[in-house]
């Protein structure tokens, strides 16, 4: 048998410090192995929570996208039919509908009440550029088809009647500023 050699000195006090091997070592490695065990099922508990917090948050992304997409073609929509709203050819259209006429030549009046320039009432001839826009509105597109000409029809011209003659420069009224 073996024995141990016995220690004496410095090592003899150093083995004192430590407590040699004794029938304790397997009451040690219990709390050990627990405490593993517990450290990697708490891991896996987290991953899958957080893997589960990923896939929702991957979700309400696609939705958002989803969403943002749809709003992005109806801005889209709403632009082209401000844009055919406010193309030259509608406004003068629909300036026609509402009577109105191209004016004359401006004239201006001075502060002194002296009139530069000649004023002259407008004219209801149409040019023959106004008389079919080439963007319709969209009001006109949905709700009756354009008529196409055929061979034998001529197109007819309407004339909107001119209001009055009513001079085109008009003085602005007096009234007193206060505190001039």
């Amino acid at each position: 048998m073996s024995r141990k050699p016995e220690l004496r000195g410095r090592a003899a006090r150093l083995a004192r410090l430590f407590p040699g091997p004794t029938g304790s070592g397997q009451a040690a490695r219990t709390p050990f192995v627990l405490l593993v065990v517990l450290l990697l099922g708490g891991g896996l508990i987290g991953l899958l929570v957080l893997n589960s917090a990923l896939s929702e948050g991957s979700f309400k992304l696609t939705d958002l996208q989803k969403e943002t997409k749809s709003l992005t073609d109806e801005q889209q929509g709403l632009q082209r039919d401000i844009d055919a709203y406010s193309a030259p050819e509608a406004l003068v259209r629909r300036a026609r509908e509402l009577g109105m006429v191209p004016g004359g030549d401006p004239a201006f009046l001075d502060p002194d009440g002296t009139v530069k320039g000649v004023p002259s009432p407008a004219s209801d001839a149409e040019p023959a550029s106004f008389q079919m826009p080439l963007v319709l509105a969209p009001e006109v597109i949905d709700s009756a088809a354009v008529p196409t000409p055929t061979a034998g029809s001529t197109p007819t011209e309407t004339v909107v009647p001119a209001p009055e003659a009513v001079p085109s420069v008009v003085a602005p009224p007096t009234t007193p500023t206060p505190g001039r």
